[in-house]
């Protein structure tokens, strides 16, 4: 499977925004205290995440509520970039994004009750899903030498896009239910990271993210986690290898309320260039 790098107007802005602090900040401050060797001053790391995903969505339909179950997808690849840059000799910002996008198709079946009327629900859906997700910390790291810890807060932006297409039996009749959803949100974000340098040239790291969207239509929770090390070859260029989670649980509510969740894990490789 062929995969592209498309970035979403965002995270296209905040990209260049977060370079061109960069620069202005370079040329700016006529010098920088020695930063630790865990971290950089800018850095961008292009790659792919390739993952094994589990989704699982319910629709609260007129015939009502369909539900996929959990879904064993396979291995997916997505594009992901990952983008650092200090403002500060202990202060920074931390970009993150990729996108997952995958269709099924598969049986339904579901038993519920409406107005006192036992519903029974059985047929073939397709389910085409869209996900972006992007998130943006100010970090705060503490302590000195090879090993800093950074704490996090911030924003994540999230868009979801579900096509589902079912025909099926209900109680006996066929119904044919087609519908689309699409939205998207922002909410506060928190996180925390572990940095460690064995040498500059090879380094540890771990960090771990989450938030919780309260009120409005589309709602829900999201958490990011990951391990990984990083080796440069060369001074400016290196590998970086990690094993992330990501875990989504969102619903949307609206004339049709739609939950879906994704459960997303497996490793990542990145080019990373650093300054």
């Amino acid at each position: 499977m062929n995969t592209h790098i498309t970035l979403p107007r965002r995270s296209a802005r905040i990209l260049a925004l977060m370079a061109a602090c960069g620069a202005s900040l370079m040329m700016s401050m006529p010098a920088w205290a020695e930063l630790s060797p865990a971290l950089d001053r800018i850095s961008i790391s292009v790659g792919a995440f390739r993952a094994d995903p589990t989704f699982s969505t319910s629709l609260n339909t007129q015939y009502g509520n369909l539900q996929s179950g959990d879904i064993a997808i396979g291995m997916e690849t997505m594009p992901r970039i990952k983008a650092d840059l200090m403002i500060f000799d202990s202060q920074g910002l931390s970009f993150d994004y990729f996108q997952y996008k995958r269709g099924y198709t598969g049986t339904i079946a579901n038993n519920s009750n409406i107005n006192g009327n036992a519903l029974t629900t059985v047929g073939n859906a397709t389910f085409d899903m869209k996900f972006d997700f992007a998130k943006l910390e100010y970090r705060w790291w503490f302590g000195s030498g090879n090993t800093v810890v950074g704490l996090g807060a911030g924003a994540a932006y999230y868009k979801a896009t579900l096509n589902a297409t079912a025909t099926a039996s209900v109680n006996n009749s066929t119904a044919a239910i087609n519908a689309e959803y699409i939205d998207d949100a922002v909410a506060p974000l928190l996180g925390i990271g572990l940095h460690h340098a064995i040498n500059p040239d090879l380094r540890l790291f771990a960090d771990v993210s989450g938030m919780r969207k309260l009120g409005g239509q589309m709602h829900g929770e999201v958490y990011n986690a990951a391990v990984g090390v990083e080796w440069f070859p060369i001074k400016n260029i290196g590998l970086v290898l990690d094993y992330s989670m990501s875990r989504f649980d969102l619903t949307r509510d609206d004339v049709v309320d739609v939950n879906f969740k994704l459960k997303l894990q497996g490793p990542s490789a990145f080019v990373k260039v650093r300054f």
